[in-house]
């Protein structure tokens, strides 16, 4: 039977990037059924929809959703990110952000000294809580007594099944290793209920799984020496948004980050989706590096359980960055489309 896939090619590069994750599905054989979703903001800017509750309601009968990239000047901040993003992943509850963070080999790291053996880890971020769970409002607002707020909301639910998650792919990883990162010594509140919640489930069910625990700004400067030392590293919303970026760039860059967000049930679909924004000034140019998205896709095959299709995906996308010159621009040496076309012609060969 062909898997329900829906497709958000977004703004800005996000159709050029789509345009090549889908070539590349399309070459590995796997059979499925493409819907698409005219979101983003030119359907904001015509008709000031952004979500519509009946779009949501059939996205929730696909199995998965690849999503290019949403993001405009012409629209106000936070409309694009507030009510299409985190209300996709609030709605349809993708608790787990899934970042891999590894250096493929011969593309260079502003690291000095690094290889890719250096850098081979995945980031698990929480992805419904803490401070973008929206709880806080404003007072005042223009005047010269304006308050703000913004409230961090962490439950022991919420956090005890993204720890799960993750301890169970530290157990399936050849290192069993696990790091925590949080602030523990300034918000002693949440610091302490994911600690509590970190050390119990370590205990109780994960005995084999070595743990650590590191402060996030400790955390970004070990990211930089001592890449090394981590293997999958959990941690809250914000943090893991700053963290995974700072992963990106030691990974080769954003042209190659890949991403999940998770529903580990697999009670909704997931979406898997390149980090790279829109990046309206370089649309249309052929200057995009679709690796990143390609990436995902690879992705988006696993957790299918298309574990061969994911395997040729990911082999033939990072074949491909060998034969470039540069991983983002003019300088690569291939346009968008002819990046797209080395990865499939490579797929097709491995098949």
């Amino acid at each position: 039977m062909a898997y329900r896939i829906g497709v958000i090619a977004g703004d800005g590069i996000g159709p050029e990037v789509v345009a090549q994750g889908l070539k590349a599905l399309r070459a590995t054989g796997v059979t499925f059924e493409q819907h698409d979703f005219d979101l983003g903001a030119e359907r904001y800017l015509k008709t000031g929809e952004v979500l519509p509750d009946a779009v949501l309601d059939d996205m929730r009968e696909l199995d998965v959703v690849l999503l290019g990239a949403v993001g405009d000047p012409r629209v106000p901040p936070g409309v694009l990110e507030r009510d299409l993003l985190l209300r996709l992943r609030f709605d349809l509850d993708l608790y787990v952000n899934l970042r891999p963070v590894k250096l493929p080999e011969g593309v260079p790291t502003p690291l000095a000294g690094k290889t890719a053996d250096d850098i081979d880890m995945v980031v698990i971020r929480e992805n419904a809580e803490g401070l973008y769970a929206g709880a806080g409002g404003v007072q005042g607002r223009g005047t010269a007594r304006e308050v703000a707020t913004q409230e961090s909301i962490n439950t022991r639910a919420g956090i005890d099944r993204v720890l799960e998650y993750a301890f169970d792919l530290a157990e399936r990883r050849p290192r069993r290793h696990i790091t925590l990162v949080h602030k523990t010594n300034v918000l002693v509140h949440a610091g302490d209920l994911w600690m509590r919640a970190f050390t119990e489930m370590g205990e109780s069910n994960f005995p084999d799984v070595a743990r650590d625990y590191v402060h996030v700004d400790a955390a970004c400067l070990y990211f930089v020496t001592q890449p090394e030392r981590f293997d999958v590293v959990v941690t809250e919303n914000m943090f893991g948004d700053i963290l995974t970026d700072l992963g990106a760039a030691i990974a080769g860059g954003m042209g190659l980050a890949a991403s999940g967000n998770i529903n580990p049930p697999r009670r909704a679909p997931s979406i898997f989706e390149p980090v790279h924004g829109s990046a309206p000034d370089i649309a249309n140019k052929g200057w995009a590096n679709p690796v990143a998205c390609i990436l995902s896709v690879a992705m988006l095959l696993e957790h299918l359980g298309e574990a061969d299709a994911a395997r040729r995906v990911n082999n033939a996308a990072l074949r491909a960055l060998g034969k470039l010159r540069a991983t983002a621009g003019p300088e690569m040496g291939f346009t968008t489309d002819e990046i797209g076309d080395l990865i499939a012609e490579g797929i097709e060969g491995e098949s």
